[in-house]
């Protein structure tokens, strides 16, 4: 790492451990040493383009995706399109609407990007992030829910797991969801699923400040709800989704082309990378893949092991919406080369 970003890494460090002491979070000390070792993404290393410009169930910007190893799925979230009038509505409902309630809609798509069906999701959040776990076969989708409305969104306030069933309609009420509210009095709650080491991580907000929380997933489902991690998020531009494997947790900023600063080809798509023992940043680089593309927002970070028998031979996704409204397309790069941890210790 060079001078630079040494003085960055300085710095934010000092920033998250200020505010982490402010906070006196009630996380046991021992439950911090339970986050597995792993590599950590090499984020200077070429982007592999996984599919381009593939549409939708609706033509909005996607918001997230998650990875169905076993199957080989990949599930992307958006909100619910302006003018689509579902069972029960009495007119069709405006994007802005749909929007402030928290509707979204998920697709499911193969790894070439064709479509294979889809869900709506009344009343869940913004999508922020998703996460995919696959039990015994079958797909379930993790997601944010009960949304509260803030400003002109809804956030969710918890989170649900659920199965995908093709054009099914689902709220916050419906019989097959299973929720947990992992942390009292959070709010702005989005989640990822490490399946390589079975671990579920929550972004979410207490107090303003927003943290990640990293838990077993067989403990969660059997109501326990006790982390193995908990850091404060770092200084970041415009957040636009994370995702953790192993011992790292990664975190994606950055803005279409033409705004805050996002310049053509450059842009400022930045992945953050923080060791989750410690809440330490480690690397901060910028993401050049997919310079061409129109439009070019990041929209979303996954994991996807391509062979399950090899769980520490994982790729790391950025997501990036392409072409223009009311056809926004989405679009998956990825990462796939690791290094030990160690190069980064001078």
């Amino acid at each position: 790492m060079n001078t630079w970003k040494t003085n960055v890494v300085k710095k934010s460090v000092g920033m998250i451990t200020v505010l982490a002491l402010s906070l006196s979070l009630s996380i046991p000390a021992s439950a911090k040493q339970s986050v597995p070792h792993s590599k950590v993404f090499d984020l200077e290393a070429p982007a592999h383009e996984l599919f381009r410009d593939k549409a939708l169930h609706n033509g909005t910007v996607q918001q997230s995706f998650g990875f169905d190893d076993v199957n080989g799925h990949v599930y992307v979230m958006q909100l619910m399109a302006g003018g689509i009038q579902l069972p029960g509505e009495d007119a069709p409902v405006s994007g802005a609407t749909r929007s402030l309630n928290g509707d979204l809609t998920l697709t499911k798509l193969d790894l070439y990007g064709n479509k294979l069906g889809y869900m709506y999701l009344k009343g869940f959040g913004h999508g922020v992030q998703m996460g995919i776990e696959t039990e015994d076969g079958v797909p379930y989708i993790w997601s944010e829910t009960d949304s509260v409305a803030e400003g002109k969104e809804g956030w969710g306030t918890q989170l649900s797991r659920f199965p995908f069933v093709d054009g099914a309609i689902l709220t916050p009420d419906s019989a097959s969801l299973e929720k947990h509210r992992l942390v009292e009095g959070a709010d702005r709650t989005t989640v990822n699923i490490d399946s390589a080491n079975n671990l579920l991580t929550m972004r979410y907000r207490v107090n303003g400040v927003f943290h990640f929380g990293v838990f077993s997933l067989d403990d969660i489902k059997e109501g326990r709800y006790e982390p193995v991690a908990d850091v404060v998020q770092p200084s970041l531009g415009t957040f636009q989704g994370f995702a953790s494997y192993g011992s790292f947790l990664y975190l994606l900023e950055g803005n279409a082309y033409g705004s805050n600063g996002s310049i053509a080809p450059i842009g400022n798509t930045y992945i953050t990378v923080v060791n989750l023992e410690n809440g330490e940043v480690v690397d901060r680089e910028l993401f050049t893949g997919g310079q061409d593309l129109s439009f070019r927002e990041p929209e979303g970070l996954g994991i996807r092991v391509p062979d399950i028998r090899h769980p520490h031979k994982a790729q790391l996704y950025v997501g990036f919406a392409s072409n223009f409204t009311p056809n926004r397309l989405s679009n998956l790069l990825y990462i796939d080369e690791l290094k030990p941890y160690s190069r980064f210790v001078k």
